[in-house]
C-alpha cells in the first residue's frame, strides 16, 4: 500500500528550508502532496497561482530523480479535512525553533481530536536552514537585500520583480 504524506504551508515564498523538508519527506512516503494554504488572513505577497507554480517548478526535478509522486494542490478547508481528501496517512511539518514546537504541539492535540488515524510527523530543520522564515525573506527582499542564500534563483528573481514593481508604483504614485 502506498504511503501518502501531506506537507502543508503557505509557501509565501517557498524557501530552501521548505525544499529541504520536501526532499527529506520523500524518504518517508511514496506520494507527497504539498498543500498550499490559501489563507487570505495572512495577506500573501504572491498569489495562490504564483505559489503553486513556484512549487511545481521546484519539485518537478525531485519527482523525476526520486520516482516519488509529488502533487502541489491549493486548499482552504481544515487541514485534517484536506488530509482526508488526499488520502494522507501522515502530515509532515518542519520545526525550526522551540516556538514552532509550542504551536505545533497545540495543533497536534486538536488534529488528533479531529482524526486520530492521521499521524503528525515533525522534521527538524537542518541547522543551516533554522533561521530561514518566509516572512524574513520577504522583508530582506523588500529592503533590497540579498536573499540568494534563502531561496532558489528563480524565487529570488520573482521577489526582485515583485518589489521593483512595487517600488515603481510607490515612486510615481500609481493607483494599486
Amino acid at each position: 500500500m502506498a504511503r501518502t504524506g501531506l506537507y502543508p504551508g503557505t509557501f509565501d515564498p517557498v524557501t530552501v528550508g521548505h525544499l529541504d523538508i520536501i526532499r527529506r519527506s520523500l524518504r518517508l512516503v511514496d506520494r507527497l502532496v504539498i498543500g498550499v494554504a490559501i489563507n487570505r488572513d495572512k495577506g500573501p505577497l504572491f498569489s495562490l497561482e504564483e505559489r503553486v507554480t513556484m512549487l511545481e517548478e521546484m519539485v518537478r526535478p525531485l519527482a523525476r530523480k526520486t520516482g516519488c509522486a509529488i502533487e502541489v494542490r491549493p486548499f482552504e478547508n481544515l487541514l485534517m479535512h484536506f488530509a482526508e481528501d488526499v488520502d494522507a496517512q501522515l502530515i509532515i511539518r518542519g520545526l525550526r525553533a522551540v516556538s514552532d514546537f509550542e504551536y505545533e504541539f497545540q495543533m497536534v492535540g486538536m488534529n488528533r481530536a479531529l482524526n486520530a488515524q492521521i499521524e503528525m510527523v515533525f522534521l527538524m530543520a537542518d541547522a543551516e536552514h533554522q533561521a530561514i522564515a518566509s516572512r524574513l525573506v520577504k522583508e530582506i527582499a523588500r529592503l533590497g537585500g540579498d536573499v540568494s542564500k534563502f531561496v532558489t534563483p528563480e524565487v529570488s528573481e520573482r521577489l526582485r520583480q515583485k518589489f521593483n514593481h512595487r517600488a515603481v508604483r510607490e515612486t510615481v504614485k500609481l493607483p494599486e
